[in-house]
């Protein structure tokens, strides 16, 4: 059994799991110059066992990212291109009859262990609602049918925030379900420089030769030791103290707490108790800080509050109304 029982085995293992991640780092690097923050995040999601949903602008390397890391983890793999007329049954798949074997299942692409939604607000919201249940509870009907989806099961997606034709906004609640919401920026001037010599026009994805660096059992392995992260109940308080002040803003005396319609939902909470532990792995700590909350409080809120139409209009960036919430609230130790 990977977990031991007593702190200092516990130790010695989240230590051995750094050059792990750093394996998974200098792979990663092989074809993706810069965006070491977003690499880390996507392993910290990978670790907490959450979706990922991935924004920038066309051209930034968000597909090819998400396609590597894939290769990296050994996992199989399937890229869906959602388009406007894509349809559920393009994804989860569907019941077919024959004379001789009567009524039967071809399962869609969704059944693998990583899914790339390449352009996900593209897909009508038939589609969108397709991957609630698969995301969520890690199953999907076709017919009268359940079936399990393999394990473990991600799903990563990109979404372009630029153009507004032939895309359609995803669903509160499918975007609740997303672990992470990522930013990919411009990479700098002499990352820029760097990717003249190694880009997808002069070579193949497969020229980079990457070496798998997890499996399944790994990664199965990597989940469960997360758990064992040790987080104070001073250090709970304080995220529950930041979801509040998402929801009661004016409590805590945020001053663009006016701009906001709705909080985060309880999945917030969820999701910074997981993420904050994962933070604390891949930094080799066997214990959570206040400073690991504020690390991973936006890529974990941006996408879980609401702005109203006053909001909207000021063009309100959420980012800067959870700088004033972690201002705001405070750390009780």
């Amino acid at each position: 059994m990977l977990i031991a029982v007593n702190d200092s085995e516990l130790s010695e293992i989240v230590k051995r799991f750094q050059s792990i991640f750093d394996k998974i780092r200098k792979e990663l690097g092989v074809i993706v110059v810069g965006q070491s923050e977003i690499v880390n995040q996507l392993i910290m999601a990978m670790v907490c066992n959450g979706h990922v949903l991935v924004e920038g602008v066309p051209g930034i390397g968000k597909t090819l990212l998400v396609r590597a890391l894939s290769k990296i983890m050994h996992l199989d793999y399937s890229r869906i291109q959602f388009t406007p007329d894509l349809l559920p049954t393009d994804i989860i798949g569907i019941t077919a009859y024959d004379e001789t074997k009567g009524f039967y299942v071809v399962k869609g692409p969704i059944f693998t262990n990583f899914i790339l939604a390449d352009e996900i607000n593209r897909a009508p919201p038939k589609v969108q609602s397709a991957l609630l249940e698969a995301m969520q509870e890690y199953q999907t009907t076709i017919g009268k049918e359940t079936f399990k989806l393999p394990v473990p099961f991600f799903v990563m997606a990109t979404q372009n925030p630029l153009e507004s034709l032939g895309t359609y906004t995803l669903p509160e609640a499918q975007i609740d379900r997303f672990l992470f919401k990522l930013k990919m920026t411009y990479p700098t001037i002499s990352e820029e420089a760097q990717i003249l010599e190694k880009n997808m026009t002069i070579f193949k994805f497969e020229d980079f030769k990457l070496t798998p660096v997890l499996n399944a059992e790994l990664i199965n392995k990597l989940q469960e030791l997360v758990k064992k992260i040790y987080l104070d109940k001073k250090v709970e308080e304080y995220i529950v103290r930041i979801i509040d002040c998402t929801r009661n803003p004016l409590k805590y005396s945020v001053n663009l707490g006016k701009y906001i319609q709705y909080g985060s939902s309880p999945r917030a909470t969820i999701a910074l108790y997981i993420a904050s532990k994962a933070n604390a792995l891949l930094n080799g700590r066997t214990y959570v800080t206040p400073h690991d909350i504020k690390e991973i409080a936006h890529i974990t809120l941006r996408h879980r509050i609401i702005l109203n139409y006053e909001g909207l209009a000021e063009e309100i960036d959420i980012d800067t109304i959870i700088d004033e919430v972690l201002a705001q609230v405070p750390i009780n130790m």
